[in-house]
């Protein structure tokens, strides 16, 4: 049985690519991204794990990242940022971002 992370640090210092959506509760366009997420998530697979952060719950992790609208989404693997954008971010993009950022691991 696999231990869990114990933070969000955790995570995104990992191996494995986190695609992070920095989103708030009262935000219109980040409800829109709840769908698109969960089909990009059908779509990868475990390649890449994919966590909400919620920015009001969350102000240090949205400071440390610069993130200063919602929703706002960053890739990141080992501790990097390896691709962000800000807005609603189609399913399609979404795959080809975190296809491409696969393809370049040797």
């Amino acid at each position: 049985m696999e231990s869990k992370p114990k933070s969000f640090n955790d995570l995104i210092n990992g191996e494995q690519p986190v695609l992070v959506d920095f989103f708030a509760t009262w935000c219109g366009p980040c409800q829109m991204m709840q769908p698109i997420l969960q089909d990009t998530a059908s779509q990868v697979g475990d390649k890449v794990k994919i966590i909400k952060v919620d920015v009001d719950k969350n102000p240090l992790a949205a400071s440390k990242f610069q993130v200063r609208g919602v929703p706002t989404l960053i890739l990141f693997q080992n501790g990097k940022p390896l691709w962000r954008q800000s807005g609603v971010v189609p399913t399609h993009q979404l795959v080809k971002v975190i296809q491409e950022h696969l393809s370049q691991k040797v």
